[in-house]
C-alpha cells in the first residue's frame, strides 16, 4: 500500500505541475528501493523534457519503428502459436474431456480462467524472448545513445571510436544473453505455479515483475560499462539498487498500453531515463 500510494502521489504531482520534471524526495520517509523506484519513474519524465530539448528525435524514431513493426508481427503469429499449442496440450493430457464430462460451470470457469493465465505468460515468455532480440540487434544504437545523453549531461564529449562502439555492444550483448538466461528460468518457474489452483492467479504479476526488473538491468549497464565497471560489477551495483532497474521496466512496460505511440517511443525512452537517473543530481542539464 504504502509503494502504491508513493506512485499515485509522484504521478499526480508531477501532472499537477508541467514545468516539474522531479520531486525533491529528501522529505519523504520512505524505503532506499521505493526511492529509487520513484526516481526512475521521474526519469522518463527527464527524458521526455530531454529529448526535446536536445533534439534527439533520430535516435528515438528509428530505432521505434523497427521495434513497433517486429513487436507487431511477432505478437501476432505468436499468438495463434500459443493459442494451438493450449488447444492441443489439453487434449493430449486428456484434460478437455474431463472437463466436459464433469459438466461442473465452476470446474469449467476455472479451467478457462487457466487456460487464459497460461496463455498470457505464454505471451510474456515469447515477449521477454522478444525484447532480448532487439536488445542484442539494437544494441550498437543503444550504446551510443546512453554515452551521447551521458555526454550532454557531463558537459563533456566523449570521442566516437568503433573500437569502443564495439566494446560497448558486445557488452550489452553479453548482458542481455546473460540476463535472458536467468529471467527464462524465473518466468519457467512461474509458469509451473501458474498450473496450481488460485496460487497461479497470481503468477502474471509475478512474472512481469521479473520481466521490468531484468529488461531496467539491460538499459542500467550501458552506464556502468561507461563508468568502467566490470560486468561483476555492474551486477552488484544494479543488486543493490533494484528499484532504479525495476521502476524503468515498469514504465517500459507501461508504455506499450499506449498503441503503436508508446511501443515506437518505450526503447529508446527506457535507454534515456535509464541513463539520467543514474545523474539524479544533473539531469536537468
Amino acid at each position: 500500500m504504502q509503494a502504491l500510494t508513493a506512485v499515485v502521489y509522484i504521478l499526480l504531482k508531477l501532472s499537477l505541475d508541467k514545468h516539474t520534471e522531479s520531486i525533491n524526495l529528501e522529505h519523504l520517509n520512505y524505503p532506499p528501493v521505493l526511492k529509487e523506484l520513484i526516481i526512475a519513474i521521474q526519469s522518463y519524465i527527464r527524458a521526455h523534457h530531454f529529448i526535446v530539448r536536445h533534439k534527439l528525435w533520430k535516435w528515438i524514431l528509428i530505432p521505434g519503428i523497427l521495434y513497433t513493426l517486429l513487436f507487431i508481427t511477432g505478437m501476432y503469429y505468436f499468438g495463434h502459436t500459443a493459442s494451438d499449442f493450449i488447444a492441443w496440450m489439453t487434449l493430449k493430457t486428456g484434460l478437455r474431456n474431463w472437463i466436459d464430462e464433469l459438466s461442473s460451470s465452476f470446474i469449467g470457469f476455472l479451467f478457462v480462467f487457466g487456460t487464459a493465465l497460461l496463455w498470457l505468460l505464454l505471451m510474456l515468455l515469447y515477449f521477454s524472448l522478444f525484447k532480448y532480440l532487439f536488445l542484442i540487434i539494437g544494441s550498437p544504437l543503444f550504446a551510443y545513445l546512453s554515452e551521447k545523453t551521458a555526454s550532454i549531461i557531463e558537459g563533456k564529449d566523449y570521442p566516437f571510436s568503433f573500437k569502443q562502439l564495439g566494446k560497448d555492444s558486445l557488452r550489452g550483448i553479453s548482458i542481455a544473453l546473460r540476463n535472458s538466461v536467468w529471467q527464462t528460468v524465473y518466468v519457467l518457474a512461474i509458469l509451473f505455479l501458474s498450473l496450481i489452483p488460485l496460487v497461479g492467479w497470481l503468477t502474471p504479476i509475478l512474472a512481469i515483475l521479473v520481466e521490468c526488473y531484468y529488461y531496467g538491468f539491460s538499459m542500467l549497464d550501458y552506464s556502468m560499462e561507461r563508468q568502467k565497471k566490470t560486468p561483476a560489477e555492474s551486477i552488484f551495483y544494479i543488486g543493490h539498487h533494484k528499484g532504479l532497474a525495476l521502476g524503468n521496466g515498469i514504465v517500459f512496460y507501461m508504455m506499450h498500453m499506449l498503441p503503436v505511440i508508446g511501443w515506437i517511443l518505450a526503447p529508446a525512452y527506457a535507454v534515456v531515463a535509464a541513463t539520467l537517473s543514474i545523474y539524479p543530481a544533473n539531469a536537468k542539464k
